[in-house]
């Protein structure tokens, strides 16, 4: 789910040293707001999660069949048949595990939901107990405790608020969500099956290799570069190298397979 635009907000201002943006990010009014729907606020910026996953599997599982496949017969259309299969493959697979574990944990959530609603119609001092050590593991004590305790339990919707937020770790999932997850996923796994794939239509392979891998080694460091700016700030060249180098490993395996199992 992509975050609201407050939170991106301070989070450019973090990255850059923008003190002003982290200043306006604060302000009462744009957090009242906020608090209004609990439902904009996400991870990382813009589905960044999403997006990474789709494309960099995308392009690692496609990248290791075509070497598999150019190292075990050396042409071009085998390898092209080969490589458009594990695209449209990839794609609709990660699409299909995106939509599925969406679902899955937005059912997970709501039997969650559920099951404290009744817990706090059926047992409400148990489930003030559990308030009450919750936030004295937190360091209250005493009359403040027992204020705090008083006042989140008055409000259901509030106290139920609480136990999925804070004693399960549980941030609101809905299923209305799970074919944006999907779509996400799914395309940028295409747009990331294409890339280690397209020298093929056009060179030979020996040179379809080099460019093949070429091309992926860059985008795999662009993305861990790119990753590492929009959440860390920092340790950018790292990231992108240790991203690199994780792919390119993973498609290694398939060429050594190919080269195994070679029918020149």
């Amino acid at each position: 789910m992509a975050e609201n635009g407050r939170i991106r907000e301070a989070r450019e201002g973090y990255l850059t040293g923008d003190k002003a943006k982290i200043r306006s990010s604060h302000l009462p009014h744009r957090i009242r707001e906020d608090l209004k729907h609990p439902e904009r606020h996400g991870g990382a910026g813009f589905n960044l999660p999403e997006i990474i996953l789709g494309g960099q599997d995308g392009l690692v599982n496609v990248l290791g069949v075509i070497l598999g496949v150019a190292a075990a017969t050396a042409e071009t259309n085998i390898v092209l048949v080969a490589g458009l299969a594990a695209t449209f493959a990839e794609s609709i697979s990660m699409g299909a595990v995106a939509y599925t574990s969406t679902i899955a944990e937005a059912d997970y959530y709501q039997s969650e939901v559920e099951r404290e609603r009744y817990e706090i119609r059926q047992f409400p001092e148990g489930e003030k107990s559990e308030v009450r050590e919750l936030y004295r593991s937190y360091g209250f004590a005493g009359k403040i405790l027992e204020e705090i305790v008083e006042k989140i339990t008055a409000n259901r919707d509030i106290w139920l608020r609480v136990m999925m937020e804070q004693e399960l770790k549980l941030q609101k999932v809905v299923r209305k969500d799970a074919l944006p997850a999907a779509l996400i996923v799914g395309f940028s796994s295409l747009a990331g099956s294409v890339i280690p794939l397209t020298p093929f239509f056009f060179l030979p392979i020996g040179e379809g290799i080099i460019l093949s891998v070429t091309l992926s080694a860059l985008t795999l460091f662009v993305i861990g570069y790119y990753k590492a700016k929009m959440t860390l700030g920092r340790k950018l060249v790292k990231n992108g190298l240790e991203m690199l180098a994780i792919g390119m490993v993973s498609a290694l395996a398939g060429f050594l397979v190919g080269k195994l199992f070679n029918f020149n």
